[in-house]
């Protein structure tokens, strides 16, 4: 009997250390792929709040209490914005060099309070629009809003948001949501931006190998980039969707149907979500939209409750349960009551 098991049990071992050596050279498996990010329950929901609304008690409640009463479970909270500031008590010597240092929120306090009422929380953090530091650096030559873009392919600018973005990973946000991962708008559409593309890559490959593993990564994208035609690289903005997945966890177009140029797309708020999301999940991209939440060419024959319920329709009917709200003021006065009557 034990001569029948000798070559059964060599046979066995010399497989086992085959899939040993497999396991070491990497053959064999399936390449690493994004992990599923953190999520506060079936579905993340929730509106993007500015450091002075977050800072300001009463406003806060009243957000979060009605936030919850609909059924939303996330908050977008700006830590670094277009202005440049940055507001919490950042320790990076360049914040506090250029006057950017601006705390308003008192982190160590507001996220316990939010994360014991149930929140997930998203860390805003703007990039490459930065007119604090494009005075203290060169600022990028625009063909519109000067003074106020710095270079994505500069090394300190790169060095400067990634000293920020490990801070804040630190601090006990869920999720980072990089905004403004682009150069400026403008110029011809055409296939000659290589190198924009090239330096947004390397941004995001830094941010990847620093932070994927310690927090969930998302980033605003353009609405227009949802379009089959990004996949060509010709435009200028350097955003190429399927490059910021291969590093992020999740993306979030943000299709608002008022920034549309096309007045078909700008008069069907339904159509537009519907036609936009398609063709992003057509691509494989996850995505988690960012949707309308401000009056601007609400069309004449609805009412803006009616233009915001349109837009989550769209989303619920193509599976996209994840969505959250923009408003620049943190005014969601209508979308409670366009939600809280659906």
């Amino acid at each position: 009997m034990k001569t029948l098991f000798r070559p059964l049990k060599a046979l066995l071992l010399l497989g086992i250390a085959a899939i040993v050596v497999l396991m070491v050279l990497g053959l064999g498996a399936a390449p690493p792929g994004p992990s599923a990010p953190a999520v506060a329950g079936p579905y993340i929901r929730g509106v993007y709040l500015p450091a002075n609304v977050a800072a300001h008690p009463k406003r806060l409640q009243e957000i979060t209490q009605k936030a919850r009463r609909i059924g939303f479970n996330a908050l977008v909270i700006d830590v670094k914005d277009n202005h440049g500031l940055v507001y919490y008590d950042t320790k990076v010597p360049l914040a506090a060099q250029i006057g950017a240092r601006n705390p308003l929120l008192k982190l160590e306090e507001l996220l316990p309070s939010l994360r014991s009422q149930g929140f997930y929380l998203i860390a805003r953090q703007v990039l490459f629009y930065d007119p604090k530091v494009a005075r203290h650096l060169d600022a990028l030559k625009t063909e519109r809003e000067p003074g106020r873009w710095v270079s994505p392919a500069e090394e300190r600018v790169q060095r400067y948001n990634l000293a920020i973005a490990e801070e804040v990973a630190a601090l006990g946000f869920d999720e980072i949501q990089f905004d403004y991962v682009r150069w400026p708008d403008g110029g011809a559409y055409r296939p000659i931006y290589a190198e924009r593309y090239a330096a947004i890559e390397r941004f995001l490959q830094r941010v990847h190998n620093r932070l994927y593993k310690k927090i969930t990564l998302s980033a605003d994208v353009f609405g227009r980039a949802l379009w089959p035609w990004n996949l060509k690289k010709i435009d200028p903005i350097g955003q190429h969707l399927e490059t910021f997945q291969r590093y992020l966890h999740v993306l979030s177009p943000m299709i608002y149907p008022s920034h549309y140029e096309t007045e078909a797309l700008r008069s069907d708020p339904y159509g537009t979500i519907k036609k936009a999301l398609l063709s992003g999940q057509q691509r494989g991209l996850a995505l988690r939209p960012f949707l309308q939440a401000f009056e601007m060419h609400i069309p004449a024959t609805m009412t803006y409750d009616e233009y915001i319920r349109a837009q989550v329709r769209a989303a619920h009917e193509l599976g996209v349960e994840s969505y959250l709200f923009w408003n620049p003021r943190g005014d969601y006065t209508g979308l409670w009551r366009a939600l809280s009557t659906r």
